[in-house]
């Protein structure tokens, strides 16, 4: 994860920006005399200040603490790991050396003079260190990007990889698709053929009946009225049987 997206970086600059003004009051604070009311004011915001940047400091700790349980869920390395702990290590040492400062002023009161110019020198040799490790976080963060875009090169082939596969089983159930369009083709074209079959026989029967009706039509001619009537008559008696024998048997 590059700087510009990693939580940790934010919280770290935000947290920084606060510890330089806290400074700056700080100087602010050692130029002020001892004997007025604008120094005991100034002592109780920096007090409070400092309690709240060392809250902060240990909440980033913590989160320090949980990614390195799985320092792969969250893209980072030992090299990385160690570095925020050293960022949050002098962070805590800038705020407590103005802590311990105010706090033997408020219990020594006027004897506090020899201990603001260790202060000086401690606060001069953090803000170094601090430009230390800025410089091997330069290094660090260009590895990190380094490292971003050979994981984003992997994951894109790890896509393609799935694509090809997806793509084969596509192509696979397109041949089985066209394997059944064939057999239903097959199908289709055994009905048609059995169709024309029917027709071809239905041809044949209506041929036949049509010369049946015309030799019954020859024969009704030849026989006459009479003949036609006799016939009607025995057709009648022949539908009377039939019907008694379905209905009443």
């Amino acid at each position: 994860m590059t700087p510009a997206r990693d939580p940790f970086y934010i919280v770290k600059e935000e947290i920084q920006d606060s510890i330089d003004k806290l400074q700056a009051s700080f100087h602010q604070w050692e130029r002020t005399p001892s004997d007025i009311g604008e120094r005991v004011r100034l002592t109780k915001e920096l007090l409070a200040s400092c309690e709240s940047l060392d809250w902060q400091v240990d909440e980033l700790d913590k989160a320090i603490a949980v990614a390195a349980k799985d320092p792969a869920r969250y893209s980072l390395d030992v090299t990385e790991l160690g570095k925020r702990r050293k960022w949050t290590s002098t962070a805590r040492k800038q705020v407590g050396t103005i802590r311990r400062t105010l706090e033997e002023s408020g219990a020594k009161g006027s004897s506090v003079t020899p201990s603001l110019n260790g202060v000086r020198q401690e606060l001069m040799r953090l803000p170094n260190d601090y430009a230390s490790m800025a410089g091997r976080s330069g290094y660090n963060t260009s590895r990190d990007d380094d490292d971003f875009i050979s994981s984003e090169s992997d994951r894109q082939l790890l896509l393609i990889k799935q694509q090809d596969e997806e793509l084969d089983e596509l192509s696979a159930s397109v041949e089985r698709i066209g394997g059944i369009g064939l057999t239903i083709h097959d199908e289709l074209v055994g009905q048609e053929r059995i169709l024309d079959d029917l027709s071809l026989e239905m041809d044949t029967t209506s041929n036949r009946l049509d010369f049946v009706q015309k030799k019954v039509a020859v024969v009704m001619k030849k026989a006459g009225a009479k003949g036609q009537i006799m016939m009607i008559g025995f057709l009648i008696v022949l539908f009377i049987i039939l019907f008694v024998l379905v209905f009443f048997t």
